[in-house]
């Protein structure tokens, strides 16, 4: 079986909250449409956020972002009914890029039977890349959506595409899967 994973499609991510990713917003209509296809064949959409404490240790690096229950940490992408929704970095002291880490969402996926993934969202060189090479690692075949993934620079986004594809990820575009589901 399928699934979908948006990551991190949340406000501080766009382009004027906290920590943009640069043309973050123009991927927001393809996500959507990725969701409406997948939830309409009832296959699994996963929704990731980054859903910090106020002290979470990112902030040492980071501008503070994405901090539970405020305006920033809310999704910019529909949420469909039955989503699986992934909370991630949420201990103050534990860093969190993956979907996979410190999560059960491995386990939630192999209840359901799925075995290929769809990775779309942001930033391409942090959460969608350590998603996507967990899921590689733990024996998901993932497929990144190119033109629904955006990266904090043209070169980081490249690398990473890269550096996935030479994990074992294949990267397609978004008309190939809604064309093909």
């Amino acid at each position: 079986m399928k699934a979908l994973i948006v990551v991190d499609m949340q406000r501080d991510f766009m382009p004027g909250g906290a920590l943009p990713v640069p043309g973050a917003d123009e991927i927001i209509g393809t996500c959507n449409r990725l969701i409406e296809a997948f939830s309409e064949r009832n296959l699994p959409v996963v929704l990731t956020r980054d859903w910090h404490p106020e002290n979470h240790v990112s902030f040492k690096i980071w501008p503070r972002h994405c901090v539970r229950g405020t305006e920033g940490a809310e999704f910019v992408v529909r949420v469909p009914e039955g989503a699986l929704i992934v909370s991630k970095a949420t201990e103050p002291d534990k860093e969190a890029y993956s979907a996979f880490q410190g999560t059960d969402l491995e386990e939630r996926l192999r209840g359901l039977g799925v075995s290929e993934l769809y990775v779309c969202g942001v930033a391409t060189e942090y959460c969608v890349k350590a998603t996507v090479l967990d899921a590689l690692r733990i024996g998901f075949r993932v497929y990144v959506v190119e033109d629904a993934v955006r990266g904090i620079s043209e070169e980081g986004e490249r690398r990473a595409l890269e550096e996935m594809k030479g994990e074992g990820a294949a990267v397609i575009k978004a008309a190939d899967i809604l064309s093909g589901l």
